[in-house]
């Protein structure tokens, strides 16, 4: 196998949280210094390391903060929430993985951009917003945030949530910056919850933030064709992609090509809030010049970049 020269490593929710689920200070950082060991391990091989990472929960109490403060401070937009996010995991990641790399006598240091991803105002996503974020609210309190102009939905018994656009990652404005950053020798984290969404307002090239969320994965791969990386790692927390999963025919994939995995796409395999987003983005890189992609569980991706028989596998 031709020996990866750069890697983009997308973290799930699993690297940031507890083993519960726990978001608070102390969980969030006892679970990046555990992922940040893993990540050593890649460096130590002497590929380019890129991370991205999930901001779910994250996000998700800064919306409770703003539900809380309402009537005392102004509403923060979902654009802010992001970039907010980025910066807290970022220096965290920082931190914990700069001393995982001198534990292990590495020189690599890490550094952690602010990230902007482009997406089009035009985005059918922004006419129907459906990706539900935050918590459930009674119908009274949620009124507080429609009369703000969010958008909420009854959902029943549980009560009214919140909905968003989810708009197609076009460009992940800072690619460039990541790129120089990697070629010089640092591990980059970067593009966290999938980048801050801006769009082009049309005025000179400026860029503008806009409500939204963008599907973590889905950037990992874009910002994994825009670095020219040879192999895109998502990481999560089981080792394969199933299918027939919950029955007692479930099965592991191993090495699969395309067409095999959008079969199993098209059957409706795969949860849209959970594998799906992660066997859309394989499929994207691969089948936009990437070389490799890899699902796999977060202990395991070491033996990914080298090429071991580890995770579901998806080559060009």
């Amino acid at each position: 196998m031709t020996p990866t020269r750069r890697v983009v490593i997308a973290l799930g929710g699993n690297a940031m949280t507890g083993p519960d689920g726990s978001a608070t200070p102390g969980a969030q950082q006892d679970a990046i210094a555990a992922a940040a060991v893993h990540i050593a391990e890649v460096v130590a091989t002497g590929v380019e390391v890129v991370l991205t990472h999930g901001n779910g929960p994250q996000v998700g109490n800064l919306l409770v903060k703003n539900e809380l403060a309402a009537h005392e401070v102004p509403p923060v937009p979902l654009d802010w929430c992001v970039a907010q996010t980025q910066a807290t995991i970022g220096f965290t990641v920082a931190d914990e993985l700069d001393a995982a790399l001198a534990a292990r006598g590495l020189p690599q240091r890490t550094a952690s951009l602010i990230t902007r991803t482009l997406v089009d105002a035009d985005d059918p996503h922004f006419r129907e917003p459906s990706k539900p974020v935050g918590r459930f609210l009674t119908r009274e309190k949620a009124e507080t945030f429609l009369a703000l102009g969010q958008i909420w939905e009854d959902r029943g018994e549980r009560g009214w949530r919140r909905v968003v656009a989810s708009p197609e990652p076009l460009s992940v404005i800072d690619a460039p910056t990541v790129s120089a950053l990697a070629a010089a020798g640092f591990v980059v984290v970067c593009a966290g919850g999938g980048g801050i969404p801006v769009v082009d307002d049309g005025e000179g090239g400026a860029l503008r933030g806009v409500e939204a969320v963008i599907d973590k994965d889905l950037t990992a791969a874009l910002l994994a064709r825009e670095l020219s990386a040879d192999t895109l790692v998502i990481a999560t927390d089981v080792p394969n992609v199933m299918v027939d999963f919950g029955t007692p025919s479930a099965r592991p994939l191993g090495a699969v090509t395309a067409a095999e995995l959008r079969t199993h796409a098209a059957e409706g395999q795969f949860a849209r809030g959970s594998m799906g987003p992660k066997v859309d983005a394989a499929l994207r890189f691969v089948e936009g010049g990437g070389r490799r992609a890899v699902i796999t569980s977060l202990e395991h991706i070491s033996d990914a970049v080298r090429g071991d028989d580890v995770g579901t596998v998806l080559t060009a």
